[in-house]
């Protein structure tokens, strides 16, 4: 996530670059075969241009509203996460009773740290690349990686788990496919336990694993948001009207221009260029900022900061167990928060 108040030109421009090198390829190779080898045929009515570039318009709107819809989906879900992990901090450290002090903050702290490695789980499963993603397959992408880290790219799951985990309780995690289902899981097998030795009243556990499937409902949207990608078929459309409506352009310019050679001279057809690159590259710019929207947990600068907001429920559910060594909150680098 970005957090500066815009993207500087320093960084945009290069992100896009590509789309300006290819609307003046477009541009240039046209308006100098009409103004250099006297091609005065080469141009199309304006009218189709207008109609294409309606419609492109008009789907590129479309997409761009519904990625928004994805990535704004992904964050009201996170925020549930947040408000849901507190409820169950709170619920352990209140209903989980005992009569020795120590075993009371004992078991207070395993399931505890059991969420934290939930929340660490899920968030390496969102952050795993999938064949839609673009941060790894485009060029621009991968080059913008260089202004930040991606933590779940640099670090691996076991590591991250031991600190949370028991040994045998963290090789049982690691052999199986969805990690953080199973560790959900297990907290409600120690649910189950701590209930039928009389550590939790009956009510009380009915309400603990009323938030055990809270976690797993949104749990379950994170992962329809992360496995359904934006369906291809408008992603595609999408694409072909852009660059359809991108190579007719100076076309377009070079039928309108050439009306007004007699009075401004044949130079004026070179206006062909600016003006196509201009309006190609708004073009091509608005389907580019709308696929790095497509997938909100895949690890672009645009992402859901799934890594900081976990550990900010990390810091809250600590200061609640009354711990003092409390690890760093997640900073931004050059503006971006992951």
């Amino acid at each position: 996530m970005n957090l500066s108040s815009h993207y500087k030109l320093l960084h945009f421009i290069p992100w896009t670059r590509a789309k300006i090198y290819k609307m003046l390829l477009l541009s240039v190779v046209p308006t100098a075969l009409y103004y250099l080898a006297g091609w005065t045929w080469l141009f199309v009515p304006w009218v189709p241009v207008a109609l294409i570039g309606t419609a492109t318009a008009f789907i590129s709107g479309f997409k761009n509203t519904q990625t928004y819809n994805r990535t704004w989906e992904a964050r009201q879900v996170y925020g549930s996460i947040i408000n849901s992990s507190r409820s169950f901090g709170i619920m352990v450290r209140d209903f989980v009773r005992a009569e020795n002090k120590e075993t009371e903050a004992g078991l207070h702290q395993e399931m505890v740290y059991r969420h934290f490695a939930w929340l660490t789980a899920l968030r390496f499963q969102l952050r795993e690349s999938k064949s839609w993603e673009n941060v790894k397959s485009k060029s621009y992408n991968r080059e913008y990686l260089q202004y930040y880290k991606v933590p779940e790219w640099e670090s691996t799951l076991g590591e991250e788990l031991k600190p949370f985990l028991s040994a045998e309780e963290l090789n049982g995690i690691l052999s199986v496919q969805n990690k953080a289902t199973q560790i959900v899981s297990n907290q409600s097998l120690q649910l189950k336990e701590l209930n039928k030795n009389g550590f939790i009243r009956d009510y009380d556990y009915v309400t603990l694993e009323g938030q055990l499937k809270d976690l797993y409902d949104q749990q379950g949207k994170c992962e329809r948001i992360k496995n359904f990608p934006y369906p291809r078929q408008f992603a595609s459309i999408n694409l072909y009207f852009t660059n359809i409506l991108c190579f007719l352009l100076p076309l377009g310019f070079l039928g309108e221009l050439s009306k007004h050679v007699s009075a401004y001279g044949n130079w004026f057809v070179l206006l062909t260029i600016p003006l196509s690159v201009l309006v190609g590259w708004i073009f091509l710019v608005l389907e580019q900022i709308g696929e790095s929207t497509e997938n909100p947990f895949e690890g672009s600068a645009n992402d859901i900061p799934v890594t900081q907001i976990s550990r900010n429920i990390e810091i809250d559910l600590r200061q609640m167990l009354g711990q003092k060594e409390i690890p760093p909150a997640i900073t931004p680098v050059n503006n971006i928060l992951m």
